[in-house]
């Protein structure tokens, strides 16, 4: 054992001679001793402005002497400061203050060794030894900071020759940061040729020697002039209104587009290149974020057990998140879909390793599944999520559309109405009004269901009616991206068909505050803000992702499809509609329902859809008279 411990040891005191290592420190102990030699005699020259025969010899004879002396304590000092050890291509500010500490100890050393050898008693002049500091520190700098500067000034030019022309729109305190990241930088690809801004007083003037061309009337014309490849929006505290009409200007030069997420980000110190993302297609709406009294939504969530059926959906997963975010008691998460629940179980977990997390795979559909959940964790609030809701899918089977939209909120509503739920939410959807399809119609009847159960329960049962949210499972987004991906074309159904866009926080945010206003039967209806074309939502996302519209990535118009609307309505005539404190909610009036004659046209609903129908179709018209279907 000793003899191989022997070997190991001598394994590691053997190191490999590193050769480039050597010739650079030989170097620069080299240039050293130039530069001690230098300072010692150019301090003289300097005192005496460089008249050498107006030196006197008794000044010299000191420093002639003790020039030897003063070179090897010299570079004593610069090792001991670690002169020949530190990395100068990425030197900082430490680097800088162990030179500067060096040559000042040196300097000291300097003039208490001159008096041992001063003649005639005769002192070497005080100015002497602060030029000698001053010399040798500007000696040592350059040597060691010079490198840096020209492997800095190699990088940049290498990365001219491939780099990416950029335009900074934005020349505030953001902009600011940003040019001089990437102006600094010497491993960014990016080369800032201008910077636009709409303050006519920072026109012709220049930021980290980059110039401010002109206003937002500049954009298309400075893009063409100077070949830009990324425009970057430094701009975090414009409008949502404000930002979409520069980005409007900004996608007609297909240039990739790139922006600062927020304010926040200025506020906390956080603007750098890292921070950029790619401007996405919710930039373009126009809207301003939606503004949440977050108050209102944690004192009525706070330390509850609230359900979440359909907690692994787009929707569903979103209201577990910012649940969780609001401190409740506990959080159960219902699914019948394993995969996306398992998703945001660990996403939660990670999050929120505090929360009280339960995770149950169940449908809705099955009664006794639902009241054994219910009678074991007694929640406070359901928010009920699960639904299909893919509308042609929906409509070549609407039997299941019947069966799980329908008698999966009407079991989901009846276990929490028996084991004493304080609010059940219901999320519903635009397509409920005046419906074209299976999937609308389900819907509304599901709406119909927890008004008569409000009307026979203390649980508050309300509903929550809003449009299409960005981005969520089935929606136009991830499947334009696909096709993009693809090579095109995009599907567009037809050249006028329009809806109402949210992002899917933003609803979410929205529901939860509309529970919190819920006093019982109520349909909230959320403002959607205006309504986009398909068409321009198709054109702008394949701006965004750098093609041009009908040459790289053509548009391809496939028809309506079964059950669907050029346009979708938020509101029934006859409901009416009331404000709340948030304007962005509102408050539609129930509509009075015959409860007899309903409960009879359901249960013979439930037979029909039990046995499978041919067509159930006639029958939900008859629960819902605004459902229009075409004859097949």
């Amino acid at each position: 054992m000793r003899e191989q411990d022997k070997k190991e040891q001598d394994k590691k005191e053997k190191k490999p001679f590193n050769v480039k290592l050597f010739y650079r420190r030989t170097y620069l102990i080299i240039y050293d001793i130039i530069s001690i030699i230098f300072s010692s005699y150019i301090a003289v020259l300097i005192r005496y402005e460089f008249r050498l025969d107006e030196v006197p010899e008794h000044f010299l004879v000191p420093i002639n002497r003790f020039l030897p002396l003063n070179i090897l304590l010299t570079l004593c000092i610069f090792y001991l400061f670690r002169m020949y050890h530190s990395l100068w291509a990425f030197a900082g500010e430490t680097e800088l203050q162990n030179l500067v500490m060096s040559c000042v100890f040196s300097a000291l050393l300097n003039s208490v060794g001159l008096q041992f050898f001063k003649t005639a008693g005769q002192p070497v002049p005080k100015s002497y030894y602060f030029l000698y500091l001053f010399v040798l520190i500007s000696m040592i700098f350059a040597s060691r900071f010079s490198y840096r500067f020209l492997r800095s000034q190699k990088h940049k030019q290498q990365n001219k020759k491939n780099g990416i022309s950029v335009m900074v729109i934005g020349a505030g305190e953001a902009g600011n940061v940003i040019v001089k990241e990437i102006v600094n930088s010497n491993f960014s690809t990016m080369v800032i040729k201008c910077i636009i801004d709409d303050d006519k007083g920072k026109w012709g003037s220049y930021i980290q020697g980059i110039k401010v061309v002109g206003g937002r009337d500049k954009i298309i014309e400075c893009a063409d002039i100077y070949d830009i490849d990324e425009i970057i929006v430094a701009m975090p505290a414009i409008s949502r209104s404000e930002l979409r009409r520069i980005l409007e200007i900004c996608k007609e030069t297909n240039c990739k587009l790139r922006s600062l997420p927020g304010m926040y980000q200025l506020v906390n110190g956080e603007v750098n290149v890292s921070k950029l993302r790619d401007v996405e297609v919710e930039d373009l709406l126009g809207r301003d974020p939606i503004s949440v009294d977050l108050d209102s939504i944690l004192g009525y969530v706070q330390n509850k057990t609230v359900v979440v059926t359909g907690g692994g959906g787009s929707i569903g997963s979103e209201l577990c998140r910012q649940i969780a975010s609001h401190r409740p008691g506990q959080l159960v998460i219902i699914d019948i879909y394993e995969n996306n629940v398992y998703d945001i179980q660990q996403e939660l977990k990670t999050k929120y390793p505090e929360l009280k997390l339960v995770v149950l795979i169940a449908s809705v559909r099955n009664t006794n599944r639902m009241n054994w959940i219910f009678e074991k964790y007694h929640p406070d609030i359901v928010y009920h999520a699960a639904a299909h809701k893919h509308v042609p899918l929906m409509e070549d089977s609407p039997n299941e559309a019947v069966k799980n939209n329908v008698f999966g909120t009407w079991k989901t509503a009846q276990a929490a109405a028996f084991y004493g739920v304080k609010k059940f939410v219901l999320i519903s959807t635009d397509k409920a009004v005046n419906p074209t399809n299976i999937m609308g119609a389900s819907k509304r009847i599901c709406e119909m269901i927890i008004q008569t159960f409000n009307n026979h329960y203390d649980t508050e049962f309300v509903a929550v009616r809003f449009g299409n949210v960005l981005g969520s499972n089935g929606s136009v987004i991830p499947l334009f991206r696909k096709q993009i991906m693809a090579g095109g074309p995009v599907t567009v159904t037809h050249p006028d068909i329009i809806r109402y866009f949210m992002t899917i926080p933003e609803a979410v945010s929205l529901v939860l505050q509309a529970g919190a206003y819920a006093k019982g039967g109520e349909i909230f209806v959320l403002d959607m803000g205006e309504p986009v074309k398909i068409l321009d939502l198709a054109e702008n996302l394949i701006r965004l992702s750098g093609y041009r519209v009908g040459e790289d990535i053509r548009i391809e118009f496939t028809g309506l499809r079964p059950g669907e609307k050029l346009y979708e309505e938020l509101l029934m005539d006859e409901e009416g509609l009331k404000e709340t404190a948030n304007k962005l909610i509102h408050v539609g009036k129930p509509i009075e329902i015959d409860e007899m004659h309903f409960f009879a046209q359901l249960k013979k609903l439930k037979e029909e859809s039990k046995n499978e129908s041919r067509d159930i179709r006639p029958l939900i018209q008859e629960i819902v008279p605004t459902y229009h279907y075409n004859e097949r």
